[in-house]
């Protein structure tokens, strides 16, 4: 041993892990606080609430850009996201066409059923019920909700939009106090969905196109639309916060949407200051969903100075944690400013509006 060793040690050994006390009774938001003391994901759990609370208190207002990818529908959470949005936790919504469709079917009368891995899929498909791992949705009333969706386009402008004024349009068609899509549009917060057709709303779609392909007049979803609405989101931003759940389209399209803003459309700043992911992927595939946020780092996608925290964890139990702790904790964040859009055709204005002020 030399004489240093002490020392070096003493560099490491700076805090213990202390005990989660479960008997405390203090709910959810003092159990993830004391994650934090804690090991493994739990630890990066309570860093996450961290992050995002940090995000939420920045006096620079930072927009936060919720991301969302994976069953989480199917696994219970509409309700969760619904009032994500409802508190302003979330500033945009950036989110596979799976998870909207599924917020619609249930709009208009779907359920999720309770099943099990274990079943027969062959009988299964024989009562044409679809098995999503543990949980049954309805065939049938999927095409249904395909139907209504082509019908209802048919009331939409004959001319080409974002999927963000599309889904505006389809949460006011289908009012729902329940609903992701319907309390978006009533609190107008932007919802967009960078690859909508590769989901059952494309189904829909695709039915209204075959209705009316012969005619110049019709709605095209236009994707590109898409890039440079998010861009002028951004580039109005000071700062920037994301959130993934899950990862696929929608956290490459949030991080892609930073870079396109900085180096091509002017925007003076740095990569999102703020990032923290729940996802069940990991890195050593290579593959964008495990990607940490370290990674993007070198991309310019995440600041080199930014506060993150990555757990990996299923999000049917990360995610009901996080927004079950800012609730508890929301005197940390309350009243936060809320942002309003102003859109007139792709452009926007981005302004604050005081809490307790309509939108």
């Amino acid at each position: 041993m030399t004489s240093s060793l002490p020392t070096r040690r003493r560099a490491f050994l700076k805090r213990t892990v202390t005990p989660v006390d479960v008997t405390r009774g203090r709910g959810v938001g003092d159990l993830l606080e004391q994650f934090r003391s804690t090991s493994i994901q739990a630890r990066n759990l309570g860093k996450a609430l961290e992050v995002w609370e940090n995000a939420l208190n920045d006096p620079k207002r930072p927009t936060v850009f919720l991301g969302l990818s994976g069953p989480l529908i199917a696994a219970g959470l509409r309700k969760v996201l619904r009032d994500l949005i409802d508190w302003g936790v979330v500033d945009v919504v950036v989110s596979t066409g799976a998870v909207m469709y599924q917020d619609l079917y249930q709009t208009v009368g779907g359920r999720h059923w309770m099943g099990t891995p274990s079943a027969d899929d062959v009988a299964l498909r024989s009562m044409y019920l679809d098995r999503i791992y543990d949980t049954y949705v309805d065939e049938l009333k999927f095409e249904d909700t395909d139907r209504a969706i082509g019908a209802a386009t048919e009331k939409f402008p004959r001319r080409t939009a974002s999927s963000r004024e599309y889904f505006e349009f389809l949460g006011k068609q289908y009012p729902d106090a329940d609903s992701i899509l319907s309390t978006a549009a009533r609190r107008g917060v932007p919802i967009f969905s960078p690859a909508l057709i590769d989901s059952s709303i494309g189904i829909g779609l695709t039915l209204y196109y075959q209705r009316n392909r012969s005619r110049a007049d019709r709605f095209v979803l236009d994707a590109v639309r898409d890039n440079y609405e998010l861009v002028q989101i951004l580039s109005q931003s000071p700062r920037t916060a994301v959130i993934y759940i899950g990862g696929g389209t929608p956290k490459n399209w949030i991080n892609d949407g930073i870079v396109m803003a900085n180096y091509a459309f002017g925007r003076e700043g740095e990569g999102h200051f703020y990032a923290l992911q729940v996802t069940t992927d990991v890195p050593h595939w290579g593959g964008l969903s495990g990607s940490t946020l370290d990674e993007a780092q070198s991309w310019g996608k995440i600041s080199k100075t930014a506060t993150r925290s990555m757990a990996h964890l299923d999000a049917s139990i990360g995610l009901p944690l996080l927004a079950g702790a800012l609730w508890d904790r929301r005197k940390h964040w309350q009243p936060r400013t809320r942002l309003r859009f102003d859109w007139k055709g792709d452009q926007v204005k981005v302004s604050r509006v005081r809490p307790g002020r309509k939108r």
